[in-house]
């Protein structure tokens, strides 16, 4: 056999395949008022959100309080139902599926919430909290118990001393352990993970932040990280996607992004982050007021609003995101020339998808 052949086949096999891939999401939530409960009015929550996850890859997700991380995470797993869009996880569809399929979803995707302790039953011990999800997939009860110490001693908890411990005998960091371990124990392609350590101090978030870190590398796990906490999205991210009142505004590698961020949004996010070098000290803050309600966004760009750069075209087209540079941006300020410049590179980039994500823990 032709030796290129073969190398050439080898190459092939060895890119990562898209595991994930989101067109069009949208979530409305209906305000409604009055003795008749009638809707006067929709919160755009989601609106038209779109990325792809690759195996083995991470992707940040990073915003505002409100701008629709969260939802979007419950919507991918169908904790909620999306009102229009695409979500084909592992080739099929999962906006549409239902009984066993569902069940066949959530087994390959699994989330991680915020409040480690509001997440676990405080009348179940760790040990049936963990099995409790095996058993709904019919695991025998034996095969159950054995898969919730396995788990546990892969977040480096010892089954025998933490197994039949309660909620309330836990610390905040154990608990979120027992977290990831219930999640771990149906052996997940793809981890949701909804500010995992935003509640936990500092010490704490680095142990379970490196966790993850071992885990994506032992188990080939993909994840989702939303967290408020820039630092860390920049630690353990490979892509970043940065939302904005319901939309992404900007997407791209998390080492660019961070380096060089192109959407104004962007800008201002992470010149809000605290810097310890008085030499670099702000005068002014990077952004003024508040975000505009999701009930009623601004016409066009929704960021115009507090975009020091803004112009008339801002308030009249919205804008798409498209590719500009070296990732998509969803912003006027950039030429369509710079449009098809970084339409080239994306273009490049998907063809050689192939170059597994950057690992950088």
């Amino acid at each position: 056999m032709n030796s290129t052949v073969t190398d050439a086949t080898r190459a092939v096999s060895s890119q990562p395949a898209k595991l994930l891939e989101v067109k069009g999401l949208k979530k409305y939530f209906p305000v409604r008022t009055g003795v008749f409960q009638r809707t006067v009015a929709q919160v755009k929550a989601v609106d038209d959100v779109s990325f792809d996850v690759w195996q083995g890859e991470i992707l940040g997700v990073v915003g505002e309080s409100g701008c629709g991380k969260s939802t979007t995470a419950r919507l991918l797993i169908r904790l909620i139902d999306p009102d229009a869009g695409v979500i084909s996880f592992q080739g099929k569809d999962a906006a549409r599926a239902t009984g066993g399929e569902l069940k066949a979803l959530r087994r390959d995707m699994q989330i991680v919430f915020q409040d480690p302790y509001a997440s676990l039953n405080p009348r179940m011990n760790v040990q049936d909290s963990i099995a409790f999800s095996l058993l709904a997939h019919q695991f025998p009860k034996k095969a159950a118990v054995e898969k919730a110490w396995d788990v546990l001693e892969k977040v480096g908890m010892n089954p025998a001393q933490f197994g039949l411990r309660y909620p309330h005998e836990l610390s905040g960091g154990q608990r979120q352990r027992v977290n990831i371990a219930r999640a771990l124990a149906l052996d997940p392609e793809l981890l949701l993970l909804d500010e995992p350590v935003s509640s936990l101090d500092k010490s704490i978030q680095a142990q379970v932040l490196n966790l993850l870190g071992d885990l994506r590398q032992s188990l080939g796990l993909s994840y989702i990280f939303i967290s408020h906490d820039l630092h860390v999205v920049e630690y353990l991210s490979d892509r970043v996607a940065v939302m904005y009142l319901g939309k992404i505004v900007e997407l791209g590698n998390a080492a660019d992004l961070y380096d060089r961020p192109l959407h104004p949004y962007t800008q201002a996010l992470l010149a809000s982050v605290p810097n310890i070098d008085p030499a670099k000290k702000r005068a002014a803050p990077p952004l003024m007021g508040d975000p505009p309600s999701p009930i009623n966004p601004p016409s066009g760009c929704r960021f115009r609003t507090r975009c020091p750069f803004a112009k008339d075209i801002c308030a009249e087209v919205e804008p798409p995101l498209l590719p500009a540079e070296d990732r998509l941006v969803a912003c006027h300020l950039y030429s369509s020339a710079s449009r098809m410049n970084g339409a080239a590179k994306h273009a490049a980039a998907t063809e050689t998808t192939a170059t597994p994500p950057s690992e950088h823990i």
